[in-house]
């Protein structure tokens, strides 16, 4: 399985999840349809599936018109189905969705909405986290609770280190701001975030990172109960 990143909207990232020999493609959270009716174009793939990590319209805002066009299955939490636009597929809590080589787990993950979840390709180690996790930062808590999101972020934790992190924004050098005011002297946020400011300057992404990275630099996951990470998600959403 291959990964191709698409950009969308302002800061939006998409993801093209690639079946290379049968030339069929899964997107997921498609904000918008054209960004990835150019890349399914220019690669000359069928797009098979829709995935959505939550209701949110930048990561649902293509749904509608790339099922029109392919006949895309639409694939979303079941507990969530009547806000994903379109939704053909309904995907539980720790349920395993297959189909050909594309083969995820799913995990309820709330905090940001109360449906989110994010979608596991663990033979990829290639984890999608929409709004939850981000590099060097985590999600705003719009529905659930702090303590919602805090476990969430534990569950993630408990994936294997060298697991890929794939979130729904470019977000990083914002979130590297603040996690510097907070740990100013750790060595390793210090390195990432020169590594980060040489891809952006290149312009590349600065996704995918990987879960060993974010628990040496994202504050968040560094947190060690929920007190402390309600504490810091208070003082970043009025940073």
């Amino acid at each position: 399985m291959k990964i191709e990143i698409i950009k969308c909207l302002e800061d939006n990232f998409s993801y093209l999840l690639i079946d290379e020999i049968n030339r069929f493609a899964v997107v997921i959270d498609p904000s918008e349809a054209k960004p990835v009716i150019n890349k399914l174009e220019t690669l000359n793939l069928k797009l098979k599936f829709i995935m959505n990590t939550h209701h949110h319209y930048d990561h649902v805002g293509g749904n509608k018109e790339l099922k029109r066009l392919y006949n895309a299955k639409v694939i979303g939490f079941d507990q969530d189905k009547h806000r994903i636009p379109e939704i053909d597929i309904l995907v539980k809590n720790n349920e395993i969705w297959k189909d050909g080589i594309f083969e995820a787990k799913v995990f309820h993950i709330p905090g940001h909405t109360l449906g989110h979840v994010c979608f596991y390709f663990f033979k990829e180690n290639a984890l999608f986290s929409g709004d939850t996790l981000f590099s060097l930062g985590c999600g705003r808590v719009f529905e659930g609770t702090h303590e919602e999101m805090f476990n969430s972020l534990q569950l993630i934790k408990s994936l294997p280190l060298n697991t890929e992190i794939y979130c729904g924004h470019e977000y990083t050098l914002k979130n590297s701001d603040f996690c510097l005011k907070h740990d100013s002297s750790n060595k390793r946020l210090i390195s990432k975030i020169e590594t980060v400011k040489n891809q952006l300057a290149k312009g590349r992404p600065t996704i995918p990172s990987t879960l060993e990275e974010e628990l040496q630099t994202n504050i968040f996951l560094r947190s060690k109960n929920v007190e402390n990470f309600s504490k810091l998600r208070d003082l970043k959403d009025n940073f």
